[in-house]
């Protein structure tokens, strides 16, 4: 059987690590991208210890738009036929701590809409004469109301959610599947310091990533509790939601 090549882009993330895992436990070749050299190429190791057939990097910060052409193009030379996109990279501010800093809050949306929107379409259209393949991202259960302690955060997300929505339409009669990974809060890097309730393991995560990206399923929450959880909250009125602190 044909090992899969799998592109990760914010490699070294808390969530991107152990998806990264399970593909090079499965003898796929890998192109990981992420700003931090030296984080990155301890991934490297660590996925060619693992079982990865082949581990190529790339450091760059997905801000710079210019690169992204350039990004697509390395990441086909080393996979050829790419299976599978993970574009997991984020940053997470909570309202308060950027509110008088609208330079700041710009920032936000750039790394975690803009950059991801460039990326998905650029590797979709670098994917869709191929008739198969999975473009998976990383969007957030936040996306799906605002709240007054995450609101940028939130439409970051939100943007994300709906831009897929689209894509998947686009790209399902080609072949590609579009999967939109709405995690609640997991236990990683981004929320240390940050309590959460219902907080998951990044591993348990990565677990349902996998699943849903064999699986061909379109819209993951996880860990599964999410669904409903949001199933209800969707249905708080908005009268209501103004007044949460949360």
């Amino acid at each position: 059987m044909k090992s899969l090549s799998v592109v990760v882009i914010g490699a070294t993330s808390g969530i991107a690590q152990p998806v990264a895992r399970a593909y090079a436990s499965r003898g796929a070749t890998l192109f990981l991208l992420a700003r931090n050299a030296e984080a990155l190429s301890t991934t490297a190791s660590d996925l060619l210890a693992r079982g990865a057939s082949r581990v190529e990097t790339m450091v760059a910060d997905v801000q710079d738009s210019a690169r992204h052409d350039e990004i697509v193009h390395a990441a086909k030379g080393t996979c050829g036929t790419i299976d599978v996109v993970l574009i997991a990279h984020g940053i997470l501010r909570n309202q308060q701590e950027i509110d008088h800093d609208v330079d700041e809050m710009l920032r936000l949306f750039e790394v975690n809409a803009t950059s991801v929107l460039s990326l998905a379409q650029r590797f979709g259209l670098a994917m869709e004469s191929q008739g198969a393949g999975t473009i998976a991202v990383i969007t957030s259960v936040a996306g799906e109301r605002g709240r007054r302690s995450l609101y940028t955060y939130g439409a970051s997300k939100a943007a994300v959610s709906h831009f897929l929505a689209g894509m998947r339409g686009r790209y399902k009669p080609l072949g590609i599947n579009v999967l939109d990974i709405r995690p609640g809060p997991v236990d990683t890097p981004m929320l240390a310091g940050r309590p959460q309730p219902l907080i998951a393991t990044a591993d348990a995560v990565a677990r349902d990533i996998v699943k849903a990206i064999d699986r061909g399923t379109w819209l993951l929450y996880t860990p599964w509790y999410w669904r409903f959880v949001m199933a209800i909250v969707r249905l708080i009125p908005e009268r209501i939601m103004m007044r949460l602190k949360y």
